[in-house]
């Protein structure tokens, strides 16, 4: 029997550097707002773009996003300046996939870099059929990723609080016509 064609067995874990995933674009005016500087929508579908692929690196399946947890601007963006876009795995739990992004902004004159924007992303590992997959644990190596990892736990906690007091709202807000 040729092992080559057998199906593998998913790995147990996997190291954060697995799924890291940079990438870097330029600022350009139709990207910016009317206080010229990077228009935060524009910003937040490309977190989700690179926080994507590192989930699905991570399991290599398919993952819908279930959560934007964080999204914090802490310095403006300006069209002078390239956006680095960095992500990985951060904490798994049995189907989500916790993902963080960091973003570096660099002003292209004179080099200067710094973090304007991190988030915090999650996601769940579905099978073809929509049913959650199971996920690898994730081992955090840098110094960087056991700082991002150390809190994962408090901020699993978070987000089951915030969901149960998301979807309370929601069963009690209307869904009827304005006009009707």
């Amino acid at each position: 029997m040729d092992d080559q064609n057998q199906p593998q067995a998913a790995p147990v874990f996997k190291y954060c550097r697995e799924s890291r995933v940079f990438k870097t674009s330029r600022v350009f005016p139709n990207d910016v707002n009317n206080h010229k500087t990077l228009f935060g929508g524009k910003l937040m579908s490309t977190i989700d773009e690179v926080a994507s692929i590192s989930a699905m690196r991570h399991c290599r399946t398919n993952v819908v996003t279930a959560s934007a947890d964080s999204v914090d601007f802490l310095l403006p963006i300006r069209p002078s300046d390239s956006v680095c876009f960095e992500s990985f795995v951060s904490w798994t739990g049995r189907t989500s996939i916790e993902v963080f992004v960091k973003i570096i902004s660099e002003n292209l004159y004179t080099g200067e870099r710094a973090v304007a924007a991190t988030s915090f992303l999650t996601f769940v590992a579905v099978h073809e059929d929509g049913t959650p997959a199971p996920v690898p644990a994730i081992i955090a190596e840098t110094d960087e990723e056991k700082l991002i990892s150390a809190s994962a736990d408090q901020r699993s906690e978070l987000r089951k609080i915030r969901r149960t007091s998301s979807k309370l709202l929601a069963s009690q807000l209307s869904t009827t016509k304005y006009w009707e």
